[in-house]
């Protein structure tokens, strides 16, 4: 399935795609896991200067490439694409946010008392909780792009990017989330055929392509380095140059079928989301309690890979057990018929 759960019967996968997202998903576990560590041992190791250099464009790749193939199931009746793209992440968000909420209540409660808990677990339907926040939003995205058909493209997409400029910062994620990452979506959605251009061409010209990212590289890295990779319209130019230079990276990786594992890790990249946190904190704690390994950057690296395969190892797990519903949607859960497929719809 692709990520945005656009069919309910499995597609030919685009490997390049699949590859930017297994890039993307890896950087996201890598982003919580080196925070998380840095932030309990009190020191940053030197997997910080990584997550650093991939804060501008981790997550508008993957917005990005959210919004990629929406236009071929846009038109779709309400029912259906309600279903796919609204019930489809919702339970999920429930589900998931459930669970995280179950290892973490304990600790919740020696600081506030068990009364809160339950205050706490109803503010995750309103504030997104932890890690989830990617999948709480992209419901919003799908139905905002949806309803907005009939406005013109160029006014909603100089609105997002005024937005994403702005900074804006209310404290709830929602908002602030929205306004900072709807304009990758939407341009993912209406840029489509100049992303597969991009990445046609890349394809066709390989070193000119090599020698672009080199570049990116350098301009990405200085800009970030300087502090200056913050500031208005430099935000939004660095997350669109980094869009694409991870696409032009999945696209040279795809045509040279090397490191296979991030394209493994892009055709499940919502499982390792979803899962992701258990086996990170857990080798975090571990890792950190015993001592075992002494260089903070280590850890997050550990911590980083634990965190991924990790993920898989419970999936598997769970389709081995027939606990199904953990990554895939049961059919009861669905508003739309399926036209063909299993009964239950996987998380990607």
């Amino acid at each position: 399935m692709t990520v945005n759960g656009t069919s309910a019967v499995p597609a030919a996968r685009i490997d390049w795609v699949d590859y930017a997202k297994g890039i993307c998903i890896v950087m996201v576990v890598m982003m919580h896991s080196v925070l998380g560590v840095e932030a309990a041992a009190g020191q940053n190791g030197f997997m910080h200067a990584v997550v650093m250099f991939a804060k501008p464009f981790r997550m508008p790749d993957f917005f990005l490439i959210s919004g990629l193939f929406l236009a071929v199931v846009i038109d779709r009746d309400w029912r259906t694409y309600l279903d796919r793209k609204v019930v489809h992440f919702v339970y999920f968000y429930v589900l998931w946010v459930t669970i995280q909420f179950g290892f973490k209540a304990p600790g919740f409660a020696a600081e506030t008392g068990w009364q809160h808990v339950g205050y706490l677990y109803l503010e995750s339907f309103i504030e997104p909780f932890g890690t989830l926040w990617f999948i709480y939003l992209l419901p919003i995205f799908f139905v905002v792009t949806k309803l907005s058909r009939s406005m013109p493209p160029a006014a909603i997409w100089l609105v997002a990017a005024a937005l994403e400029m702005a900074h804006v910062a209310t404290g709830w994620t929602v908002i602030d989330e929205f306004c900072a990452r709807f304009v990758y979506f939407y341009s993912g959605y209406l840029f489509a055929n100049h992303v597969f251009a991009l990445s046609n061409g890349a394809r066709a010209k390989p070193m000119l392509a090599l020698i672009g990212l080199a570049l990116w590289a350098l301009l990405n890295g200085a800009l970030v380095s300087t502090g200056n990779s913050d500031w208005p319209l430099v935000s939004l130019a660095l997350g669109f140059a980094g869009a694409g230079a991870i696409i032009v990276a999945g696209t040279l990786l795809a045509r040279m079928q090397w490191l296979n594992f991030l394209r493994y890790c892009g055709e499940h990249s919502i499982v390792i989301y979803l899962a992701f946190f258990l086996p990170m904190a857990a080798t975090r704690t571990l890792l950190l309690r015993t001592g075992l390994v002494p260089d903070i950057g280590l850890v997050s690296l550990i911590v980083t890979v634990a965190g991924v395969v990790g993920a898989v190892v419970i999936w598997r797990l769970a389709l081995a057990l027939r606990a199904n519903l953990l990554f895939e949607r049961p059919e009861t859960f669905w508003i739309a018929p399926k036209k063909a497929g299993p009964a239950l719809q996987a998380a990607e």
